[in-house]
C-alpha cells in the first residue's frame, strides 16, 4: 500500500510516495508554479506506473470543524473550501490538489491533515480575540503538523516542551503534556515571530495606518511579501544574512533572535516551565548561531550554553547538568501526514 503526500505551498508543490511500511519510495517538487492544477497532473505522471493506494495532502487551515485527519468526501472538499478566506493563498493551492487527484483516479481514497489541528488543545482563553463576537476571527495557530510529528517522536516525552520551527515562516508553541497549549501565529500565519518576508506581531493601528497608506491589498503585500528579515536586512534568508558584514544584517538577526528569546518567555509562562527546547526548521537545524544567541537569552530558565554545539540530526545537543533539555529534531511532516493516512484508512 503506497501513499502519495501532496504538499501544495502558494508557489509550489512538494510529493513524496511511501510504501506501506511507510519507507520513503520517491519524491518529486514543483518550484514557482502559478497552475498548481498543471503542477500536480505533472507529478500524477511522474508517479505513473506506482501502485497508489491512497492520496494525502495537506491543507494548511481546517478551522474549527477540521480538527483530525480526515477522509475526503464531497461536504469536506466544502468545508475546505469555505474557509479559503481564512488561507487565501494555501487552501485553494490545497483543493487544486485534491482537484487534480479526482480528475486522475476518482476512486483512489484521499485524506486531508490539517495545520491548525493540533492547536486545537489551546483553551479559548488562548484563541480568543478581546472584540465582539464575530465569526472566524480568532486564534488558530499553524505549523501544526510540524509540531505533532515532534511529540510522536522526541522520547521520553517532556512535560513542558518549548517548540521552536523556525525556518522562512516561524513560529513557537508551548506544548504540555503532549497538547499544545499556546502558540504565537494566531488567526493567520503573519502573526508572532519575526520570518524572511513577514512582519510577525504588529500593532492593529500600524496595520490600519499602513492600509490608510498603501490600500488593503498593497498592505496585506507589504506585511507578508516585504517586511520581516528582508525588510530589515536586504535579504529573506537567513544564510544570506549570516554570511552578511552589513550593519542591516546583523540588525535583522539580533531582532530575529529578540523577537525569538521574547515570545518563547510568553510560550513558558503558558506552560507553567519548560522542561525541554525543541529547534526545527532550516533555520532551526542548520543555524548553529542562531541557537545559542536564542539559548543564551533562555539561559534563565537553567539551559547549558553547553547545549549550543554544532550538531545536526534528530539528537539531543550536549549539555553538562541542565535541567533542560534541548534537541535538534528535523521536521518530517510528510512522514506525518502518511502515518496518519494509514491510521484514517485502518
Amino acid at each position: 500500500m503506497s501513499i502519495l503526500v501532496l504538499n501544495a505551498g502558494s508557489s509550489s508543490v512538494k510529493s513524496s510516495l511511501f510504501g506501506a511500511d511507510l519507507t520513503l519510495i520517491d519524491s518529486h517538487t514543483i518550484t514557482e508554479t502559478t497552475d498548481h492544477a498543471a503542477a500536480i497532473s505533472a507529478i500524477l505522471h511522474h508517479f505513473a506506473g506506482r501502485t497508489i493506494a491512497a492520496a494525502a495532502h495537506r491543507v494548511v487551515h481546517g478551522g474549527d470543524i477540521l480538527t483530525v485527519p480526515t477522509r475526503i468526501t464531497p461536504q469536506v472538499r466544502a468545508q475546505i473550501a469555505a474557509l479559503i478566506p481564512l488561507a487565501p493563498l494555501h487552501n485553494p493551492a490545497a483543493l487544486a490538489g485534491i482537484d487534480a487527484v479526482t480528475s486522475f483516479a476518482p476512486d483512489l481514497p484521499q485524506v486531508a491533515c490539517f495545520d491548525t489541528a493540533f492547536h486545537a488543545t489551546n483553551p479559548r482563553v488562548a484563541t480568543a480575540y478581546a472584540i465582539p463576537n464575530t465569526p472566524g476571527i480568532r486564534r488558530y495557530g499553524f505549523h501544526g503538523i510540524s509540531y505533532a510529528s515532534l511529540v510522536a517522536r522526541l522520547m521520553p516525552q517532556p512535560d513542558r516542551l518549548l517548540a521552536m520551527h523556525l525556518g522562512n515562516g516561524a513560529s513557537l508553541c508551548a506544548i504540555k503534556s503532549g497538547h499544545s497549549v499556546a502558540t504565537t501565529m494566531g488567526y493567520s500565519p503573519l502573526d508572532g515571530l519575526t520570518m524572511g518576508t513577514r512582519s510577525g506581531a504588529i500593532d492593529p493601528a500600524a496595520v490600519l495606518a499602513l492600509a490608510r497608506i498603501h490600500g488593503i491589498d498593497g498592505a496585506s503585500d507589504l506585511l507578508n511579501k516585504n517586511s520581516g528579515l528582508l525588510a530589515l536586512g536586504g535579504a529573506s534568508d537567513m544564510r544570506n544574512l549570516s554570511q552578511s558584514h552589513s550593519r542591516d544584517a546583523r540588525f535583522a538577526i539580533g531582532h530575529f533572535t529578540y523577537w525569538a528569546v521574547r515570545h518563547a518567555g510568553s510560550m513558558i509562562a503558558a506552560m507553567g516551565g519548560i522542561d525541554a527546547l525543541a529547534f526545527m526548521g532550516g533555520i532551526g537545524e542548520n543555524a548553529p548561531a542562531i541557537r545559542a544567541a536564542i539559548m543564551e537569552g533562555l539561559a534563565f530558565t537553567g539551559l547549558d550554553m553547553n547545549a549550543a554545539a554544532n550538531a545536526k540530526g534528530d539528537r539531543r545537543l550536549h549539555m553538562d547538568h541542565s535541567p533542560v533539555s534541548a534537541w535538534i529534531v528535523p521536521a518530517q511532516e510528510e512522514l506525518a501526514i502518511a502515518q496518519a493516512t494509514l491510521r484514517v484508512l485502518a
